[in-house]
């Protein structure tokens, strides 16, 4: 045998039926090792080949669909398959849902091993122009003479040279190339990584991550940019503790989002965590108000509760709501919006979410008729016990993640003696394979 390694032979194409969807929107064709194709839809008949085997599924690459589904739609993105911020543009709004709801009933005869006693409506909204908190990759592109704007690329480090973004809201989906522009004409053109988006229903704030300080042209540049399209612009040289307007603190106005069903301002900083679709948002908060029902003289336990997007409507019902955070800028941010709307029967806790509590804490020393939470993705594991023991007659589970909600559901329900009454969909992310959900549970 010659020293030189022999060129590894091309895989034989194959055949094969989609069977489903992956939780980030590959298709599934079983039968044999499984494999994961890009592109490829649940019902079609499609011509891959394996490009990468992993131990447990292999990774295909599309080469032809033999049979399209009927779902089967044209993207509306020039440059959907290449971009990382879009994964089901190609296939139809209405069955994107279908999957998403199938996928969360999966997790939960498979994981949760329970039985819901009905389906809620999915809750819509437009499938374009609704991302408004997103965060850009910038880059200097040396070889193409220019700076890139845009997400990340598919399975790729890289930054998507993008024109415009069909998900974000405007104005920044059409301002990619402008913004590209702007970069590249800055000193610091080679030190701005990246660039956070905040859009309010009062304003659009840009986050610049700066490595260097801007020359004063630089400064120039930018402030006029932000004029000419409306924007307020931020440098973040540091942390998020760093971030400051562009001119300086006081220079920029409050950003703030409204809930007009529940007479509601919430004002918010540009780093923030607020909830990327706005009117999804609404139509999620009057649910779960709706779900849960308080009424005067109930008491209310909101956990993972931000700056208040869901205290301060549970609040109007005249209920007393208790908001427990982990993160002390968003218990700040929520004691500001309590005042700012009034509310006295609200009040609010930084904690530590991620442990169980001690017995102690102030928010456990009353007890509770209704609870909501609302965790990240890894769930609310830490807090069931303590949720459970308040025998709350109500409990409102409202998840980013399908598998942590099963788990979670599980343990409530086999566990604690709860009584799932209700789940639905939440389509806060269209085209993504990012499944949100809520579950009513009862106690039984």
């Amino acid at each position: 045998m010659s020293g030189a390694s022999a060129a590894r032979p091309e895989r034989a194409p194959e055949c094969a039926r989609v069977d489903a969807l992956t939780h980030e929107g590959e298709g599934i064709v079983r039968g044999g090792k499984t494999v994961f194709i890009p592109g490829a839809l649940p019902g079609e008949t499609v011509r891959f080949v394996r490009a990468r085997r992993q131990r447990r599924h292999d990774e295909g690459r599309l080469l032809e669909v033999l049979e399209p589904s009927a779902e089967r739609v044209s993207p509306r993105c020039a440059h959907f398959g290449v971009c990382g911020g879009c994964r089901l543009q190609h296939l139809g709004p209405e069955a994107q849902l279908a999957a998403k709801q199938q996928e969360l009933a999966d997790n939960l005869q498979r994981l949760a091993q329970v039985q819901c006693g009905r389906w809620l409506a999915p809750l819509t909204g437009s499938v374009w122009g609704y991302r408004r908190r997103a965060r850009l990759g910038v880059k200097y592109v040396a070889k193409k003479g220019k700076v890139v704007v845009g997400f990340r690329e598919r399975n790729a480090p890289y930054v998507a040279d993008v024109l415009r973004c069909h998900v974000l809201s405007e104005p920044v989906g059409e301002l990619l190339a402008p913004l590209g522009a702007l970069v590249g004409a800055l000193d610091i053109r080679a030190q701005l990584p990246q660039i956070e988006v905040a859009v309010g229903d009062n304003a659009t704030a840009l986050v610049l991550r700066v490595l260097s300080a801007p020359s004063p042209a630089d400064l120039e540049r930018l402030r006029a940019f932000g004029e000419r399209h409306r924007l307020c612009l931020y440098l973040q040289p540091g942390g998020l503790e760093t971030i400051v307007p562009l001119d300086g603190e006081g220079a920029a106005e409050p950003l703030y989002y409204t809930l007009p069903q529940f007479g509601l301002r919430l004002e918010f900083a540009p780093s923030d965590f607020i909830q990327i679709n706005g009117p999804v948002n609404r139509a999620l908060v009057a649910r779960a108000v709706e779900l849960l029902a308080p009424a005067e003289g109930d008491a209310v336990l909101d956990l993972y509760c931000g700056l208040g997007n869901f205290t301060l409507p549970l609040a109007r019902s005249g209920a007393h709501v208790v908001g427990v955070e982990g993160e002390r800028s968003l218990i700040e941010r929520a004691r500001h919006n309590a005042a700012l709307n009034g509310m006295a029967n609200a009040q609010f806790h930084a904690a530590d979410l991620s442990t169980a509590p001690e017995p102690t804490a102030p928010w456990l020393r009353r007890a509770y008729s209704h609870v909501l939470l609302d965790p990240p993705r890894l769930g609310a594991r830490a807090l069931l016990a303590a949720v459970a023991a308040m025998r709350p007659r109500r409990v409102l589970y409202v998840s980013c993640h399908p598998g942590t909600l099963a788990r979670d559901l599980g343990i409530l329900v086999h566990e604690h003696g709860f009584a799932l009454d209700a789940v639905g969909v939440i389509d806060m992310f269209p085209h993504t394979g990012h499944v949100e959900s809520l579950a009513l549970l009862r106690a039984s």
